[in-house]
């Protein structure tokens, strides 16, 4: 598999997710996103290139419905998937999620300066 570097960065997470491929079901955890993707581990194993839905539960409470997502590598009971189909206003809401994620990064990293330096 080429190397190739992430278009968007990942943020650390941990919640809930539902997953289904096909008539199979499973149900994880999430432990990190971006607005294109997400990396997960389950108690149904994925292959790459196999397709599936998501349902997320951010930790805001916040559900996130992925109707489409594409796995892009799997090791054991952990996969990566990439968004391919999510509804535009679910996807808004994914991507004001992770703005906020970026905000308090760089607040916390803003009051790590100021208190090194400072």
């Amino acid at each position: 598999m080429p190397f190739s570097i992430r278009p968007y960065r990942r943020f650390p997470v941990q919640c809930s997710v539902l997953y289904n491929a096909g008539p199979f079901h499973g149900q994880g955890t999430v432990w990190n996103l971006s607005s294109t993707g997400w990396r997960l581990s389950g108690d149904l194993p994925m292959r790459p290139g196999e397709i599936l839905s998501l349902t997320v539960i951010l930790p805001n409470e916040q559900r996130i419905e992925v109707s489409e997502a594409v796995v892009r590598w799997s090791r054991g009971q952990e996969f990566a998937v990439e968004n391919v189909m999510i509804e535009p206003r679910t996807h808004a809401r994914l991507q004001h999620y992770v703005k906020r994620l970026v905000q308090s990064t760089h607040e916390h990293r803003s009051l790590e300066r100021s208190e090194t330096y400072g």
